[in-house]
């Protein structure tokens, strides 16, 4: 009896495994849009591009130490 219930225990839980794998699978996928490659690049937009990257960086860098530097807020029953 105990063995009974456990290979319908079984049964069940991959039945629900194939039903979920299926559906992921026949979801539609999102497509990115293309992006566009230069075909030659040129010097100056390769120093314009390592600019860009500096300056994406050194704002992410900015934003993490703001962020770091507020105080954490505390719960009320902690106090």
């Amino acid at each position: 009896m105990r063995f009974g219930f456990s290979l319908v225990g079984l049964l069940v839980a991959l039945a629900i495994v194939v039903v979920l794998v299926k559906k992921q699978l026949s979801a539609p996928s999102v497509a990115l849009p293309p992006v566009a490659q230069p075909v030659a690049p040129d010097s100056g937009k390769a120093a314009n591009v390592r600019e860009q990257s500096r300056q994406v960086q050194q704002q992410v860098k900015q934003q993490m130490e703001s962020l770091m530097q507020q105080p954490r807020p505390m719960p009320e029953d902690a106090q």
